[in-house]
């Protein structure tokens, strides 16, 4: 764990969880993530905005030894990677106030052993003065809990925005200036955890506007001190059209649905569509919610197995149902052995999407002319109503 200066008054506290690779036992994590805290040092008061996961809380309350004093702590939000370790600091500082949005106190209380007299609620748009520097609360429910707030310090023209902006990446390295890197777990982790409540953010982003922003200071990931670099990006990522994009998960289990796949692809390709597979007994699901944030169509390959889809298939249309990408149409190439009557209740897999669905295609054992005929059919009817909601 380690302590750098953001500015002559405002201190991050990284915890970098290089070995980290599942969150909330679901989430991918090829990068490992990291646990930031902030220390706000005004001329009067100290705040301390969010604290640690508790698998790092050790050395976080280590660190905290430098910090002679704390006056306020801000709980941006109540999930324990960054509310875990309140009441440990809690007990280290007798006299520090827990700030928190109504909401975010109600489930402090319910998810931490916290005694209530020591939570004091805030207003959207409330200010804190610690002296010669000012807090002001920023309410921005849905990314992604419904009590998340942000801080934005005034006199330095910081936002402190808790998940909103983040990256699950463990580094040494306070700020986004590895780009390429940062932006990519950014938006694997805007796909896995953001997107479904895409309305919401899109409302956040009109909300924080009219701020100057020098910095973004999220919970998760390196500071961004280039902040148009992040914000311009959920801004596309919420808000702009899907991409002239295929992404296509699929199952193969003896090369029927693998083979129609290939055609598939190779159809798509000739009449210019870029496509992204995912064979999906090898794939990473973060790879797939990545390539959703952009795709216009979803074509799911799967066999009959037992009366139904592939479980793995399965899996991957209800990751898609939740996360609620910008997609627009859907298809579904499947083979069969013996279990025909299964093919009808495909479409069920991905209904949570409410797409326009367009004609599968279905083959009983090995893809005859006539089926390969009909994938070329389809890519022929997703290219022109990608080319009909003019997408790029």
């Amino acid at each position: 764990m380690n302590v750098f200066s953001l500015t002559d008054r405002v201190q991050l506290m990284l915890a970098a969880d290089w070995n980290r690779r599942l969150f909330d036992a679901l989430v991918p994590l090829p990068h490992g993530t990291s646990y930031n805290a902030y220390v706000v040092h005004g001329s009067h008061k100290t705040a301390l905005l969010d604290t640690s996961d508790p698998r790092t809380l050790g050395d976080f309350m280590e660190l905290l030894g430098t910090i002679p004093s704390v006056d306020y702590i801000i709980a941006h939000h109540a999930e324990q990677d960054h509310s875990g370790g309140l009441p440990r600091v809690l007990a280290k500082y007798p006299r520090a106030k827990v700030v928190a949005s109504v909401k975010c106190k109600e489930m402090l209380l319910s998810l931490l052993d916290l005694p209530e007299e020591r939570i004091m609620t805030v207003a959207d748009g409330e200010t804190l003065s610690l002296g010669d520097r000012t807090l002001e609360f920023i309410y921005t429910p849905w990314v992604h809990w419904p009590e998340t707030m942000s801080t934005y310090l005034r006199e330095e023209q910081i936002l402190f925005s808790c998940d909103f902006f983040g990256s699950h990446l463990a580094t040494n390295e306070p700020f986004a200036h590895d780009e390429a890197l940062v932006m990519t777990e950014a938006k694997r982790y805007y796909a896995e955890i953001m997107m479904p409540f895409r309305v919401p953010i899109q409302k956040n982003l009109e909300k924080l506007a009219p701020y100057p922003i020098k910095m973004v200071a999220p919970s998760h990931g390196p500071v961004f001190d280039h902040p148009a670099l992040i914000m311009d990006a959920y801004r596309e990522w919420v808000s702009a059209p899907p991409k002239n994009e295929v992404v296509i998960p699929y199952i193969s289990m003896h090369e029927s649905t693998e083979l129609m796949i290939a055609r598939l692809v190779d159809a798509l390709t000739k009449r210019g569509v870029p496509v992204k597979i995912f064979d999906l007994t090898v794939s990473d699901t973060g790879e797939l919610a990545m390539a959703l944030v952009d795709a216009a169509t979803i074509v799911v390959g799967t066999p009959i197995l037992l009366g139904g889809a592939h479980p793995l298939v399965a899996y991957a249309c209800l990751l898609a149902s939740v996360l609620k990408p910008k997609t627009q149409f859907a298809a579904i190439v499947s083979s069969y052995g013996w279990g025909a009557g299964a093919v009808e209740r495909l479409p069920e897999l991905i209904s949570g999407l409410k797409l326009e669905m367009l004609p599968g295609v279905t083959c009983h054992g090995l893809p005859r002319e006539k089926d390969l005929q009909a994938i070329d059919a389809l890519a022929e009817t997703i290219a022109a109503k990608h080319s009909a909601n003019g997408l790029k």
